[in-house]
């Protein structure tokens, strides 16, 4: 793997990304002390990663948001974007500028978390670090016309913290602090480096089945825990696609919820590219061919 000249590498802290990111990484590990052990923790935690992580983000930032790849209808985006906020990585238009950004640069000069830096810079280190390439204020307007249009998500922007307070508020009420430390902290860490690994992992160790002009893979691990991102190479080859897990054998979790969204008549305008497109840009036509599933 060609990395970027290490001498251009950013190495001034930003402390306002990593002074919160360290905390709640610092604050998880009292997870380990069985006073704050709880089955029912646990499985709050569990709960909470699926509803904000599938759903909020791989579901709603990403695939509804970012890439308008299906449509929500009777108000179940905003509802699902507020599972995204959530999870904690950013309001709506932020997270959806940057993987934009990412989209139009991947793996080249202006991918805010380019591999080409190492895999520790894609995985957090971008965030980390100053970083130019993370878009401004005005930038995000550029990047987001369609959220910034909306009030809703311009409100958005400024709520993720007070969200995140009233669910930390809501669990220590309900259990407890081990319920604070395990849905709050505890899955917090998790999703973040889910995330974080589509964006590492995904782009350094799997196969390719599709050309494309960055080094996005397939990783099948990836797939698991972040609920069907991990088709990333595929995702790459066809961004606008509500299907990430293209062959037989690719399981995409947040692929049958939509399906079933579908089936409800609570999604509609789910984009899937035609097998023509996926044997015009595989390496092994033939082997596409085989394995992929149907497409309408």
């Amino acid at each position: 793997m060609n990395l970027i000249k290490r001498s251009t590498w950013p190495t001034r802290p930003n402390w306002l990304n990593a002074a919160p990111l360290i905390a709640i990484h610092l604050i998880a590990l009292l997870a380990l002390w069985p006073g704050f052990f709880s089955w029912s923790a646990v499985a709050v935690a569990a709960i909470l990663a699926y509803v904000t992580g599938a759903i909020g983000v791989t579901l709603g930032y990403h695939r509804t948001l970012t890439h308008r790849s299906l449509r929500l209808r009777w108000g179940l985006e905003y509802v699902v974007a507020v599972l995204g906020m959530l999870a904690l990585q950013g309001p709506p238009i932020e997270w959806v500028a940057t993987h934009r950004v990412h989209h139009a640069h991947s793996d080249h000069e202006g991918d805010p978390h380019t591999v080409r830096r190492g895999v520790t810079w894609a995985h957090m280190r971008w965030l980390l670090l100053k970083n130019r390439y993370v878009p401004s204020r005005a930038e995000r307007a550029r990047h987001c016309p369609d959220l910034v249009s909306d009030p809703f998500y311009r409100m958005a922007s400024y709520l993720s913290i007070p969200l995140q307070v009233a669910l930390g508020l809501t669990l220590l009420a309900l259990g407890g602090w081990s319920w604070v430390i395990w849905g709050i902290f505890v899955r917090l860490v998790f999703t973040y480096h889910t995330t974080w690994f589509v964006n590492s992992a995904s782009h350094w160790s799997g196969y390719r089945t599709f050309k494309t002009s960055d080094r996005s893979t397939n990783s099948w691990w990836v797939a698991l825990m972040s609920f069907g991102e991990g088709w990333h190479n595929n995702h790459h080859a066809f961004p606008f696609s509500a299907r990430h897990g293209l062959a037989w054998f690719e399981f995409d979790m947040t692929w049958w919820h939509i399906k079933v969204l579908q089936a409800l008549r609570l999604a509609d305008h789910v984009r899937v590219p035609t097998k023509r497109m996926m044997e015009r840009f595989a390496f092994r036509p033939v082997f596409v061919r085989r394995t992929i599933r149907s497409i309408r």
